[in-house]
């Protein structure tokens, strides 16, 4: 299980280099094997390549006439890419990928549980503002009364 948030930064070409406790793991439950796809809400999304199939399929059974699921299924499976950590622990985010969650430098890498998310650091930094700005009130009706 993946935790945390690292403020890591990509180098001139793209590559994220994960940092060596995710590594670690990575290695040894999929090989370094990873698909990096997007979100909706404009950050990346990199799942360990066994985590990732059972979301491929359900995505893939959606209805096929359905345009929303249509829409859904060409934004994530028709981003998803597959990678591979290099000998250093890197991967290489591809300009498309990068230019859809505005990725430059400065970044947040996310750990959630069985997948990260990738952020650009500013736009992740104004998701946690507008995260702590909730209410315990808020959070609880949007949630179906759900409390830490």
């Amino acid at each position: 299980m993946f935790g945390g948030v690292a403020l890591l930064n990509l180098d001139s070409k793209g590559r994220l280099a994960i940092p060596a406790k995710h590594r670690d793991a990575l290695l040894e439950g999929c090989g370094g094997r990873l698909t990096v796809t997007v979100d909706p809400s404009q950050c990346l999304l990199i799942y360990p390549q066994p985590a990732w199939e059972p979301v491929r399929d359900k995505l893939n059974n959606l209805p096929a006439f359905n345009p929303q699921a249509r829409a859904l299924q060409r934004l994530i499976l028709g981003h998803a890419e597959e990678l591979e950590l290099d000998s250093a622990g890197r991967i290489l985010l591809s300009p498309t990928l990068r230019s859809f969650a505005r990725l430059d430098k400065a970044v947040a890498l996310v750990g959630l549980g069985s997948k990260f998310e990738l952020w650009d650091e500013a736009q992740w930094n104004a998701q946690t503002a507008a995260a702590l700005a909730m209410s315990p009130a808020d959070i609880a009706a949007q949630l179906d009364g759900f409390v830490l």
